[in-house]
């Protein structure tokens, strides 16, 4: 068997990955190190799953390691490219164990967070930096970090990045690094534009490809199941959460990873989601509770998931709602069956779906039939296995227990100025006699409320004290705030110019 010290990895580095249980290489790592550490251009192709991370990480941190670099602030000597901030996450990750055993700092660059702590480990000295191309840019622009010194740089899932649009911004970045540093670029296909970056910024790259990005993944088993009804489909759905592995839910839109997370884990499974509304600090709070071994064991993700997010013991992965084209659900169902672990993966289609998923399958290769099926078949019930015991959600205050525990106000003045709030009135349990016609509010300081008024009144009880906000066919007339405006006007003479 070989080992990675066998390859010429040194033997801090080589430790650390035996640490880490990678004692030996994959493939696709295998047949790269022996040109990466030798300095040359490297053009690797593999889908996902296949190691592809360890394979630029590795030589790119001995390269450094042997170089003896010299820490500057703001001028890191090795940058990693990567098309999604979970990606970028899960690089530095496998990276900063290696990079430690050899002396070396290791930070990310990505948007959707405030980019002071960035711009502190930046200035602190960064020997690699994993970024992604927005965020970087504008630190570029903003003379935080200078890529002059860049000796190594990679490009990771380009194809990715291509599909995002990002080759314009991912051009510019690779112009402003030094022409003779040592280029790596790895991506699954080299369409959309990915050729011209090899052309252009690699030169007389070595190509090393085991094997199409649609071909099969052995320990992989693929299932279409056909539902008649969306009824049925709800049922199916919570069936296939309900067993003890790891598994993930991919959706079409936001909103239905949000509503299924929360539908699941009141029903009894607990399961957390992730997409593009969230925040990086809640994506990484649910991510990180989706890897615990106490934690959710079902995620619910929309396609931000698809790519850069690597949890062990994934068992199966559900296609709740079919993807747009052949090469997400190749990247969804690449979740799992990774690094040599088996897997299954299941899509759910509907009657209408049905002429759309045979042409996806078509292009990405999978030949499997459609069956027939229920959330009660024999087959579904040998694909969830042993089920999870029951687990009780938490519990959630009431909207008005929560807007009376803030700082102990069960009453407070509105923006118009001795209003209550609708949260003080709500503890007070008088809030529904307001909710009739417009002759059914009561007068609190003098002023009459309108049954607009006290329906919005009611709609701020997750938010209190926030300023109301009018639309052009608000029924001004009928607040206070309006009340000054009718007296200054009855005390203008007829006739007189307006002010």
């Amino acid at each position: 068997m070989t080992t990675f010290a066998d390859l010429g990895v040194p033997t801090p580095i080589a430790d650390a990955l035996t640490a880490e249980g990678k004692a030996s290489p994959f493939p696709i790592q295998e047949k790269t190190l022996p040109d990466t550490l030798s300095g040359r251009d490297v053009l690797g192709r593999g889908k996902t799953g296949s190691g592809k991370t360890l394979a630029f990480s590795v030589p790119l941190v001995t390269r450094l390691a042997q170089a003896c670099v010299r820490r500057k602030p703001g001028r890191p000597t090795a940058l990693v490219l990567s098309p999604t901030r979970e990606l970028a996450t899960q690089i530095a990750t496998a990276m900063e164990p290696l990079a430690a055993a050899v002396g070396l700092r290791v930070t990310t660059v990505f948007g959707g967070v405030k980019q002071t702590r960035q711009e502190s480990a930046l200035r602190a000295g960064a020997d690699i930096v994993v970024a992604c191309p927005g965020r970087l840019e504008d630190l570029m622009r903003q003379r935080i970090v200078s890529l002059d010194d860049v000796q190594i740089t990679v490009l990771d899932e380009a194809d990715h990045m291509a599909d995002l649009g990002f080759l314009p911004v991912v051009t510019r970045i690779l112009a402003a690094t030094p022409a003779g540093g040592q280029r790596l670029l790895f991506s699954a296909t080299l369409d959309n534009g990915v050729d011209k970056l090899v052309k252009r910024f690699l030169t007389k790259p070595v190509t090393h490809s085991l094997e199409d990005a649609t071909s099969p993944v052995a320990q992989m088993t693929h299932h279409v199941f056909r539902v008649a009804s969306t009824t049925e489909k709800t049922a199916l759905v919570k069936e296939l959460a309900s067993g003890t592995g790891r598994r993930i839910l991919f959706t079409r839109t936001k909103h239905q990873a949000k509503k299924l997370a929360k539908k699941l884990t009141a029903e009894g499974i607990p399961a957390v989601d992730l997409h593009g509304n969230l925040s990086q600090a809640q994506r990484d709070r649910n991510l990180a509770s989706f890897a615990a071994p106490d934690g959710a064991k079902v995620l619910v993700a929309t396609d931000v998931a698809a790519r850069g997010v690597h949890v062990d013991g994934v068992e199966l992965v559900v296609h709740v709602d079919p993807p747009a084209e052949h090469k997400a659900y190749l990247h969804r169902s690449g979740r799992t069956a990774r690094a040599g672990s088996a897997g299954d993966v299941v899509t759910i289609c509907l009657p209408e779906q049905w002429g759309d998923l045979r042409k996806l399958l078509q292009k990405a290769a999978i030949k499997v039939p459609g069956q027939q099926v229920t959330a009660q078949s024999d087959v579904v019930d040998e694909l969830v296995g042993e089920r999870a015991p029951y687990r009780e959600a938490p519990v959630v205050a009431a909207p008005q227990q929560q807007a009376k525990k803030q700082g102990g106000q069960g009453r407070r003045r509105s923006s118009q100025g001795g209003a209550r709030s609708s949260a003080g009135h709500s503890a007070g349990g008088r809030s529904g006699g307001r909710r009739g016609g417009s002759g059914s509010g009561r007068s609190g300081s003098g002023r009459g409320r309108s049954a607009a008024a006290s329906g919005q009144s009611e709609q701020q009880t997750s938010r209190p004290a926030a300023k109301p906000v009018y639309s052009s066919s608000s029924a001004k007339a009928d607040t206070g705030a309006a009340a000054p405006r009718r007296r200054r006007r009855a005390s203008r003479p007829a006739g007189a110019p307006r002010g």
